[in-house]
């Protein structure tokens, strides 16, 4: 028997558009003949729209134009009813259908950080990818940043500049830190967005000001000179490592242009050019980091390997575009892991995870010690 398979991306996020682009690969390669699949669209304003699979995007071969077409009699909204979840036509209140799974693929805020996870876990829908835990801490650099220290994994040194403290402070405070250059990153983004690289104060100042439009909290981030190298991890309990892969940046760092708008912005190197003792080094780091964000169904760890063989932790990213040109999937091909099996084996994962966190509910909810 088929699954009633949910796809939900677009969403409010500066991470729009490369949500367009993985639900595109995604739904171009799902497996008919396992999933009914059911194209849940979310606009920029936020609201909810099931899409006619033969007509929801328009330029969607051109990364920088590709945009959400939508149709407003189809608005929807999802309702947890007694024996199943259906999706409901707003306009007149019809059932469309009962979801089976969900595969969120709203990269950013609403859609990476916890809080569509979260929403599914109220619905009681299996949701694919981390859970709002995972997703949570994932999504905010500066959170991970200070589990991954404690558990003594090296990152890149940092300085927190927040919106209400004293800019000037801040800056003396990151340059006698970090010196130059450095990067600024809104706390709580991904894909790059708002990202930027100072080279002196003037530059530093007004990168953090542009950046702070992004989010209350930024990171002053020390720039780590090594080579850009990126593992998948897939998996609950049982982890399977990728091969690592090497980004190797056309533009002075790996922006969001390089990464989805200028075709030759980087350089994908599959599998990374680094002895065994290293790739080794490289699975091991990217397990444990997994781990100790709570980490399940999937993730890309990216990390820098120094000159010296020391590898720095740079971010963990729960929801990584999911293009089939993308890092992702293409390291877990080359691990034995081809883009429909992920798809497939993503979703078993996440219908694994729920049916256990039923069971755990369901413990409580009869054990009348408490």
């Amino acid at each position: 028997m088929k699954l009633n398979l949910g796809l939900i991306f677009g969403g409010r996020s500066g991470e729009h558009e490369v949500s367009l682009l993985s639900a595109r690969s995604i739904a171009n390669t799902v497996n008919r003949k396992k999933y009914n699949l059911f194209l849940i669209a979310v606009d920029k304003s936020g609201n909810w729209y099931l899409s006619d699979e033969n007509d929801y995007l328009n330029h969607a071969d051109d990364p920088s134009a590709i945009s959400l077409k939508v149709n407003s009699g189809q608005q929807v909204a999802l309702i947890p009813d007694k024996n199943s979840n259906s999706l409901i036509r707003t306009s007149d209140g019809k059932k469309m259908v009962s979801l089976d799974v969900a595969f969120p693929i709203i990269h950013g805020t609403f859609g990476e950080d916890g809080s569509l996870q979260g929403y599914m876990a109220m619905l009681n829908i299996p949701c694919v990818g981390a859970d709002v835990l995972g997703s949570a801490v994932g999504m905010d650099k500066l959170v991970a940043k200070e589990l991954l220290i404690r558990a003594g994994i090296p990152v890149a040194g940092y300085v927190l500049a927040e919106h209400d403290v004293n800019l000037d402070q801040t800056i003396q405070k990151a340059e006698a830190k970090l010196g130059y250059p450095v990067f600024v990153k809104p706390a709580c983004s991904g894909s790059s967005v708002g990202v930027y690289k100072a080279n002196d104060n003037n530059e530093l100042k007004d990168d953090i000001k542009k950046a702070l439009r992004y989010d209350r909290r930024v990171l002053i981030e020390e720039a780590i000179q090594g080579r850009e190298i990126e593992c998948a991890i897939l998996g609950n309990e049982e982890l399977i490592a990728s091969v690592p892969g090497e980004i190797i940046p056309q533009h002075e760092f790996y922006s969001y242009e390089a990464k989805y708008i200028d075709s030759e912005g980087a350089q994908l190197d599959v599998p990374a050019k680094i002895p065994g003792e290293i790739v080794t080094r490289v699975q091991e780091l990217a397990k444990k980091a997994y781990k100790i964000i709570s980490c399940s169904g999937m993730a890309r760890v990216d990390m820098f390997l120094k000159q010296n063989g020391e590898l720095i932790l740079n971010e963990i990213n729960t929801l990584p575009g999911f293009t089939k040109i993308s890092m992702y999937p293409k390291l877990m091909e080359l691990t034995g892991m081809p883009y429909p099996e992920l798809i497939d084996r993503l979703i078993e994962l996440a219908r694994k995870r729920h049916k256990q966190q039923e069971q755990f509910l369901q413990n409580v909810l009869k054990d009348k010690a408490y």
